[in-house]
């Protein structure tokens, strides 16, 4: 029985380093700019790098740094972050009910190492499947996490060699990171629709200088989605 079910075992492992590791490659440029920021906003190399080590979230690093360097106090630092990361909350209930006959450790491990990469591939393997895989999920992140801290090591011996990295345009990565992750989850009108509006939104809300307009353009999108969804079903 158990020969059987090693190789499973094996090719649902080795299926979450290989899906896995396009997305961690596109964010290596956002890894890169992470660790040359932080540099030039007056971290040391290793405050830098244990920012990756430790809070491991690009996106609320990038917006804590851009704050640091411009003289933003502790409370806009952990408003923005916590505004930032709060996405963080679906994603965990998303999986809540899978995680919740977990050992205290894995529920902490996976805490950790749920990043949007790491969530967009694991939906995609338990749907498939029809059960949540946790080493999946764990091999995947983990491996999300040493490429990222690779790529912010890379980003903190570039910032301290190369001035101006942030002017390469490394941001980009961002965006075509999160394209790479919706766009294939595309699946189902109200889901295109939800993503139409979003975009639309984000635009709209941007031009006319709206305070919080991302945010607003994500919870109309969802608002939209979520309606149609109860429609159709």
């Amino acid at each position: 029985m158990n020969t059987a079910q090693t190789p499973s075992v094996r090719s649902i492992k080795l299926a979450a380093f290989f899906d896995i590791l396009p997305l961690s490659i596109a964010v290596i440029p956002w890894g890169v700019l992470c660790g040359s920021l932080a540099i030039q906003v007056g971290l040391s190399p290793l405050q830098s790098q244990l920012m990756s080590l430790l809070v491991f979230a690009g996106a609320a690093q990038l917006s804590a740094l851009t704050l640091v360097g411009v003289g933003g106090g502790i409370a806009a630092t952990l408003g923005s972050t916590a505004v930032i990361s709060s996405r963080h909350l679906l994603y965990s209930a998303t999986f809540r009910h899978d995680a919740l006959g977990l050992p205290l450790h894995h529920k902490i491990l996976m805490a950790f190492l749920l990043t949007d990469e790491m969530f967009a591939v694991t939906e995609n393997k338990r749907n498939e499947l029809g059960h949540f895989p946790l080493d999946y999920a764990l091999i995947s992140g983990a491996t999300f996490y040493v490429i990222w801290n690779l790529s912010t090591l890379a980003g903190i011996v570039a910032g301290t060699s190369i001035p101006d990295l942030d002017s390469l345009g490394l941001e980009f990565a961002i965006a075509a990171t999160f394209i790479a992750m919706v766009v294939p989850n595309i699946k189902s009108s109200p889901v295109l629709i939800a993503v139409l509006v979003s975009a639309c939104s984000a635009v709209l809300l941007h031009k006319f200088d709206v305070p919080n307009g991302l945010l607003l353009s994500a919870l109309f999108g969802m608002v939209v989605g979520y309606r149609l969804d109860k429609e159709t079903s």
